[in-house]
């Protein structure tokens, strides 16, 4: 059996561009390819809590003491809400997987945080502390508490509805029914995210 049989897959819900305040998130939790649950908190949009949002929702949940993997589709929610994922899985005792179907643009990243967003020097040191984004399984990634290897393979496992993960997929379709009143549908009928 996978060290990494129990995963938690996280995800924000769509919030329109004007939202300020808080942004519901969900957690999913998974054995093999099955759900087992539903989490939910909320952090602060392009706020600081994400980290700490995260370690209390799953830690205080029924399936902390058999998780060993908490997966993300990218390392911020809530905008820009940075999760400090090396931070995250030493707190929760949790290896961490941040995975993304594109590489992101790290120029663009970092200059809108240090530009446009308030505190957005430390977020960006939270960002280079994560380390880049390395090709995986068709995929790009950042890791904590586990190696290329285990990624490669828990990803592959996973993968059983297109490239992305389950408990990530998931926790996007679940993530989407609570948008925050005003976000906008895209022309094929999914929530879109603020751009």
């Amino acid at each position: 059996m996978s060290p990494f049989s129990h995963v938690i897959g996280v995800d924000d819900a769509p919030f329109p561009r004007a939202h300020r305040g808080d942004v519901p998130i969900v957690g999913v939790a998974f054995a093999g390819t099955r759900l087992e649950g539903v989490l939910s908190s909320k952090v602060r949009r392009d706020g600081a809590n994400a980290t700490d949002a995260l370690v209390s929702m799953i830690s205080r949940s029924r399936f902390a003491a058999h998780t060993r993997l908490v997966m993300m589709e990218g390392i911020a929610l809530a905008g820009f809400n940075v999760v400090d994922v090396h931070d995250l899985a030493e707190r929760l005792g949790m290896a961490v997987l941040v995975v993304s179907k594109r590489e992101p643009n790290i120029p663009a990243v970092r200059h809108a945080l240090l530009e446009k967003v308030p505190g957005g020097a430390r977020k960006w040191k939270l960002i280079e502390k994560a380390g880049a984004m390395d090709p995986c399984a068709d995929l790009f990634i950042q890791r904590a508490g586990l190696s290329m290897e285990e990624a490669t393979a828990v990803i592959r496992r996973l993968a059983v509805h297109g490239r992305l993960p389950e408990p990530v997929r998931v926790a996007h379709l679940v993530a989407s029914a609570l948008a925050v009143p005003g976000a906008t549908l895209s022309s094929r009928g999914e929530l879109r995210r603020p751009g």
